[in-house]
């Protein structure tokens, strides 16, 4: 996608949050044609003035609450899976790199050797030259999910929207992957999403976007162009917000 005038967006400024598994083919814990793809769209994008920051996940690599459940202490089986993101960020920082996009990966964990330390004032200044920034390690607190960062993030930095990119087109009744008859929702209200207990994000990470009137946006990043079509304006993914009605 290329168009000789750049077109408006509906928004500016977005918190990308990707999950460990959206990065996973196969037995691949790292496919680098999925973040090639996705380095390719956000390059234009940012050629037409967006400002991005991604939030990563682990869960390709490793997931702590998983780990915990069989016996391993939570904080250090969260630590651990705040280090499996690092790892996909710098895959993500790299094939970014290699496309010409200008990333810089922040950490809440302290690793100065490989990353710089999450400093909200930094992330803003990074923002606002153009570059693409990449939060790992979560809030660097066990008991957090990179869903809870995300929001955390997203308010922070003063993003207008939450985009979750998923590998199904949106929030769904039940799991589409599961159950044929699964009926997808394409607005639906915060509450909508917590009384129906709707797994798209974790309950402090919706409640937080609710306390503070940040829309959410789900949609397939496996589909190409899905990111650029929704910021372009056509209607894609499901929308999550104060107002929303499912249907």
């Amino acid at each position: 996608m290329n168009l000789s005038t750049p077109p408006r967006l509906r928004y500016k400024r977005i918190l990308l949050k990707i999950s460990g598994e959206a990065l996973q083919k196969g037995s691949k814990n790292i496919e680098p044609e999925i973040i090639e793809s996705l380095a390719k769209e956000i390059k234009q994008l940012l050629a037409w003035k967006l400002e991005l920051a991604i939030v990563i996940g682990g869960g390709n690599i490793f997931r702590g609450l998983s780990a915990s459940g069989i016996g391993m202490d939570r904080s250090q089986a969260d630590y651990m899976g705040m280090l499996a993101t690092m790892i996909n960020g710098l895959a993500i920082q790299d094939i970014f790199e290699k496309n010409g996009i200008e990333t810089r990966v922040l950490s809440a964990l302290e690793l100065k050797s490989i990353a710089e330390p999450y400093i909200r004032r930094r992330a803003l200044r990074h923002i606002e030259k153009g570059r693409a920034i990449i939060f790992a390690a979560g809030t660097g607190n066990p008991y957090f999910t990179t869903d809870t960062a995300a929001a955390l993030r997203a308010m922070e930095i003063n993003a207008e929207v939450l985009i979750k990119a998923t590998k199904v087109d949106g929030i769904y009744d039940k799991d589409p992957i599961k159950s044929s008859d699964s009926i997808m929702y394409h607005h639906l209200s915060y509450i909508d999403v917590l009384n129906q207990n709707l797994k798209v994000m974790d309950s402090t990470a919706i409640s937080m976007c609710m306390d503070n009137s940040l829309p959410i946006v789900v949609l397939n990043m496996t589909k190409s162009n899905n990111l650029s079509r929704f910021l372009m304006g056509e209607d894609v993914g499901t929308l999550v917000d104060k107002n929303g009605k499912h249907f």
